[in-house]
């Protein structure tokens, strides 16, 4: 079976790829830490059997590391794509032109750590936003660049496409008129 959660266009490439730092896990950490430290003291003051709440904390920090280790973003030359889930797996992708608007924020800390969240609207849908990514400004303006370009755009100049016009309305006059040709 294939680790690859994501499909690949004819032309597509990897602009992008990233995931949240795992210092996002650090609240779940804590929280099983202290559980765990609770259930130890309780073992030791009140009844031996607290001590399965040991199993609890380190179930919390441990499944806080996992989801943060199992949560990818991606940015393609033609989607933006983001990946969580621990037993199971959400995959959700938005086109570049569905994308309405990108920013990133920064707390304090993540100001002097270089981490923060970019935040992507999308037309018609829920908003993505990818959390505690390094270098949020340098992910916002990769996403900026790419929102505008579509790299199946219609190729030429306004130009050249209204001199094509006027060959095809010459072709059009020539066949209707029956092959006759003015001389």
């Amino acid at each position: 079976m294939s680790d690859r959660w994501w499909f690949q266009s004819d032309g597509e490439r990897v602009v992008w790829e990233g995931s949240p730092r795992l210092s996002a896990a650090l609240p779940d950490v804590v929280v099983g830490s202290v559980v765990c430290v609770l259930a130890l003291g309780g073992a030791v003051v009140v009844d031996a059997r607290l001590l399965a709440g040991v199993l609890l904390g380190v179930g919390i920090g441990g499944w806080g590391v996992l989801r943060v280790r199992r949560t990818q973003y991606l940015l393609t030359t033609h989607a933006v794509w983001a990946k969580r889930g621990v037993l199971g797996r959400t995959v959700r992708r938005v086109r570049v032109e569905k994308i309405q608007n990108t920013a990133f924020s920064q707390s304090p800390t993540g100001s002097i750590f270089g981490y923060g969240t970019v935040s992507v609207e999308v037309a018609g849908g829920r908003d993505l936003t990818f959390r505690r990514v390094d270098d949020p400004k340098t992910v916002q303006r990769t996403l900026s660049e790419h929102r505008g370009r579509d790299e199946s755009a219609i190729p030429g100049s306004r130009d050249q496409w209204r001199s094509v016009l006027e060959v095809v309305r010459e072709i059009r006059a020539t066949v209707a008129s029956g092959g006759e040709t003015e001389t």
